[in-house]
């Protein structure tokens, strides 16, 4: 797969504005929309601690607080015409106040929370997208494993780790600062001791944990595509495990990763949380400190409202900075997997990724190989040699030759996977590769059947009519399908005709029964082409020899390319290539051919 670019090498906050970058018109404003609410949330934060002070004056000294000027102007308006009358309403203001900040916070972060799922849900599915759409190029020089960890590992890591504590960081920042500002206007000079207090403090954490968790941010990724790898080699290879007796080897494997990793994820929920069990009890000594010289200075009766008010207010102030904290340290810990998604959503994508698929191509006559050469990368050397070759309309064309031969170079070329490094491909007069659009069109006008047939868990029909909704299947073309490949009396005879499952990869089927609806796949797909690679090697002579008898038994317009190491597979051919480290070496009919292969 594609090396992604150091960590180090990019800052946190240019990552955060690459991924902004890659949001939509729409999630910007949803994004506007949650920060208007972040600021609602914290000015119904400063109301509820602004009611602290009254509440509390009212409770400890009623008269005094009648006599206060503005409270003495507008009593007699408002019905109150004692101490007393003042604390039932004082009570409900500051408990509306109190359960209104509540109720606010409670739906900032529910959206806060369903506004990371969605954004996430965006980035996974371009992800995806993006990925899928990649050439075959770029496909064959990456590691399944890794691009799984990355597109669900990385992907989640984003949302809970990056999108989440970003969004609540936001809001805790405001929050704190409303906050702030309402005990700065009461006491400025004890407000701005406790903010000093709190800011030096979560500045040590942060210096402390900063290259720690970007250590840990690029060796969790590592971790984390090695027990993906292992377990899909484990579980890939089960049938060799099991004979083999190696569940140790790979048990051992996983261990030494999944211990790691796991040591690693509690070192960084440490370093996430450790500061509010260092702040909890300095904050309280803090508030107790403040408590005594306010006591000393001003009395019992005139400290108490303010020391309530210190003591909302930190009680308020101090999870949000922690939250500020935990957001900066999860970021800073997710640093590699933002890096790692970033670099999947810039894939670059063929201009007409979004259009419909087009119709297969029109192939009425040849296709047509001028002096084709290919080479996977500069550095390497040559795999086809100045290839040219003609095939014909209905032709059915056996192709052999020795392992690394360039047998499925040339049908990967054929194919419109791979573009010639030299040379030229013509359908019908037509450059192959005159865009992108004219390839998607030619490799629609073609079906492969493999050695080995993928079949996903479900139905018969569903394998059949691969990549189709199950309600947009035509049953006809399905039944038709089926029925050329030999394969309909099987189905039928089934408890569940063509709803039968198959099972993972096909495990309840045969080898035959397995490649007979591979090429049953490729008929429902009516492509002019169809390209048999290694399609019967793993069979058995009596299940090759009946599928080999579906083919000849397709219609003559359908061409048909046949890779092969067994000669019997290709006896039947109306033409036999040989291919020899890149070069066609024989080209006949397959008598002569093979009778100078025997030889």
């Amino acid at each position: 797969m594609t090396a992604f670019p150091p960590p180090e090498h990019q800052s946190l906050s240019s990552l955060l504005i690459q991924l902004w970058g890659q949001l939509s018109h729409r999630r910007h404003t949803q994004l506007g929309t949650a920060l208007v609410l972040m600021i609602v949330c914290s000015l119904a934060e400063v109301l509820s601690l602004a009611s602290v002070l009254p509440f509390l004056a009212v409770l400890t000294n009623p008269d005094g607080f009648l006599r206060q000027p503005l409270v003495k102007q507008w009593a007699p308006f408002l019905g109150i015409t004692n101490a007393h009358d003042l604390l039932l309403p004082f009570t409900l203001c500051f408990a509306a106040a109190s359960i209104s900040s509540g109720a606010i916070r409670l739906f900032t972060l529910w959206l806060n929370a369903r506004l990371a799922s969605a954004i996430g849900s965006d980035i996974s599915c371009e992800v995806y997208r993006r990925t899928l759409y990649q050439p075959y190029s770029v496909q064959v020089t990456r590691n399944s494993s890794f691009l799984i960890a990355s597109i669900n590992g990385d992907v989640s890591s984003v949302i809970s780790q990056v999108l989440n504590p970003l969004l609540q960081l936001c809001s805790s920042i405001l929050i704190i600062l409303a906050l702030s500002c309402t005990l700065l206007a009461f006491n400025w000079l004890i407000a701005l001791g406790a903010g000093l207090f709190i800011a030096l403090l979560y500045a040590a954490a942060m210096t402390v944990s900063f290259r720690p968790l970007q250590q840990l941010s690029h060796k969790q990724v590592v971790l984390n595509r090695q027990l993906i790898q292992t377990l899909q080699e484990g579980l890939g290879s089960i049938r060799d495990v099991l004979l083999d007796g190696s569940q140790a080897f790979y048990i051992t494997r996983y261990r030494q990763a999944d211990e790691l990793f796991r040591r690693g994820l509690a070192k960084s929920t440490f370093l996430s949380s450790y500061p509010r069990l260092v702040m909890e009890p300095a904050g309280m000594a803090f508030l107790a400190s403040v408590g005594y010289f306010l006591v000393l200075q001003d009395g019992m009766t005139q400290a108490l409202p303010l020391i309530g008010l210190l003591s909302l207010g930190a009680q308020r102030m101090l999870p949000m900075a922690q939250k500020v904290y935990e957001g900066w340290a999860l970021t800073r810990n997710s640093k590699q997997s933002l890096v790692n998604v970033l670099a999947l959503l810039t894939q670059p994508l063929p201009a007409d990724a979004m259009l419909q698929q087009p119709n297969p191509l029109t192939f009425s006559r040849t296709i047509r190989l001028e002096g084709v050469c290919f080479r996977y990368a500069p550095a390497l050397p040559d795999v086809i040699h100045g290839l040219d070759l003609e095939i014909r309309l209905g032709e059915r064309l056996g192709l052999i030759g020795s392992t690394g031969s360039g047998k499925s170079t040339l049908v990967d070329l054929l194919m419109g996977l791979l573009e010639p490094t030299e040379g030229s491909i013509f359908v019908d007069d037509q450059y192959l590769h005159h865009h992108t659009r004219q390839i998607a069109a030619w490799r629609a006008a073609i079906a492969h059947v493999p050695q080995s047939i993928y079949l996903a868990d479900t139905s018969i029909a569903e394998n059949i009519a691969f990549g189709i909704p199950k309600e947009q299947i035509d049953l006809d073309r399905l039944y038709q399908a089926a029925d050329q490949a030999q394969i309909s009396a099987f189905i039928e005879s089934t408890s569940n005709g063509y709803e039968t499952f198959v099972g993972e990869r096909g495990v309840r089927l045969s080898g035959g029964q397995r490649q007979r609806i591979g090429i049953a796949r490729a008929l429902y797909k009516r492509a002019k082409v169809l390209v048999l690679d290694e399609a019967t090697a793993a069979l058995d002579n009596s299940t090759e020899q009946a599928v080999m008898e579906a083919v000849e038994g397709l219609n003559k317009d359908l061409t048909v390319l046949i890779v092969a190491h067994r000669l019997s597979t290709i006896a039947a051919c109306d033409r036999v290539i040989q291919l020899c480290k890149g070069s066609i070496i024989a080209d006949g009919p397959p008598g002569p051919v093979l009778c100078l292969n025997e030889s």
